[in-house]
Order: C-alpha cells, then sequence, then structure tokens
C-alpha cells in the first residue's frame, strides 16, 4: 500500500465532531460534522459551503486564536474535539472608491511568497508577516532582490562612514547615483536601435523622428 492512500484512508477513517459554530451577527448558532483532524483550508471550505459563505472574507477563530490555511508555506493540520465552538467571522468588504471596485488592485500589492522557496526563506516570511506585521510591499522589496544586491547595500553602509571621515560623503553619494545609472542601462540585443540617434551607428534615428531636418523639409516640400 502506497503512502498516499495510506494517508488517505486514515483521513477517512479519522473520528467524526460536532462542533458549533457561531457565526459574528444576527445568525443563529449551528452545528456541523466534520473529521477531528482536519486541515483548517478544508474546514474554511466547509463553512463556507454550509452557510453560503464568501470564502475570502472567512476568518475563524478557535480557542481564541485565529486559524490560518498555511505557515511556513505548509499547510496547518488542527485537532477538533466533540462540541468545540468555532467562531466565524465574516470581513465586510471595504467601500467602493470613487464609483470604482478596488478588489483588484489590493490584490495585486499582496505580496505571496512562491511554493517553490527554500524553507528558510518560508521561515522568515512568516516571521516578518505574522510576527512583526511588516507591510506587504515592504516584504516584496526584501524577498525580490537577490542576495548579490543584499551584499552591494551591506558593502555601501558599512564604507558610508569610511566616505564620511574622510569628508568624501558627497562624492560618496554622486558615485552611487551614477554607479545605480549605468549598472541599470540594460543591454540591446543585435539590431536594437536607441531612441537617442547618438548611440547608434551613422547616427541612424528612429524612423517617423522629428527634428529641425525633417521640419526644414516638410517645409520646402510645402507639407505645412
Amino acid at each position: 500500500m502506497s503512502f498516499e492512500s495510506g494517508m488517505v484512508m486514515e483521513e477517512h477513517d479519522s473520528e467524526k465532531v460536532e462542533i458549533v459554530l457561531k457565526t459574528i451577527g444576527p445568525a443563529r448558532p449551528s452545528r456541523l460534522l466534520v473529521s477531528s483532524s482536519i486541515k483548517v483550508r478544508d474546514l474554511r471550505r466547509l463553512i463556507a459551503g454550509n452557510d453560503n459563505l464568501q470564502i475570502d472574507n472567512l476568518s475563524l477563530i478557535l480557542r481564541g486564536s485565529a486559524l490560518y490555511d498555511m505557515k511556513n508555506g505548509d499547510d496547518v493540520y488542527i485537532q477538533l474535539n466533540d462540541g468545540d465552538c468555532l467562531i466565524v467571522a465574516v470581513k465586510p468588504k471595504p467601500p467602493v472608491k470613487d464609483g470604482y471596485d478596488n478588489d483588484d488592485e489590493d490584490e495585486d500589492l499582496k505580496f505571496r511568497l512562491p511554493q517553490s522557496s527554500s524553507w528558510w526563506k518560508k521561515r522568515l516570511y512568516t516571521f516578518l508577516h505574522d510576527n512583526l506585521k511588516l507591510p506587504d510591499i515592504l516584504l516584496m522589496v526584501i524577498f525580490t532582490l537577490s542576495l548579490k544586491a543584499w551584499l552591494l547595500i551591506i558593502l555601501w553602509f558599512i564604507l558610508a562612514p569610511v566616505a564620511h571621515r574622510w569628508d568624501l560623503g558627497p562624492l560618496y553619494i554622486l558615485a552611487t547615483g551614477f554607479c545605480l545609472i549605468l549598472f541599470n542601462l540594460g543591454k540591446r540585443q543585435a539590431g536594437d536601435i536607441s531612441a537617442y540617434s547618438i548611440f547608434n551607428e551613422d547616427f541612424r534615428e528612429l524612423p517617423g523622428t522629428l527634428n529641425a531636418d525633417r521640419l526644414d523639409r516638410d517645409i520646402r516640400a510645402g507639407q505645412f
């Protein structure tokens, strides 16, 4: 028998318990029969389907603690006892601003760590996101920079006091700006033409470029 089939049989053979669902609001408490050991993700899906609630706006609280679907990149399992009381809270939808629904924009700003990330990145993300409550835009900056970029940033901060001690602070900042510009110019592929003719072979211009020679030719040809 394979490991996966054994896990499936163990899940099916797990003891069933009846829990009490208390939804915040005017709704009356209800009861739900579930497995004693269950993923938070599956429990959330069962409750949303049972009470016709929107799963994305559903928050679950058990024994005074909020339940999360994943931790350190892995699914979270909980152990339920018969008669456990689960508080269900439905987060209200934010108001529409300026006549437009901004849900898609808010979703784009949320940072999600890829599933293929290493274990230490998952633990670091959990610590920064859950414990320190860092905003998603800051997490995006932290995890999108490469290790080489972080080493250069650390080196820059190490050399900054040295430059200040030798009264080279302004020159150090100017040199940093020039380096940022040079390293971010990118590389053109073969056959690509720059928008600035001075960087092209024989000072070739892009088709449709408007300059003094073009204006002179159009005026002489009577096109103005």
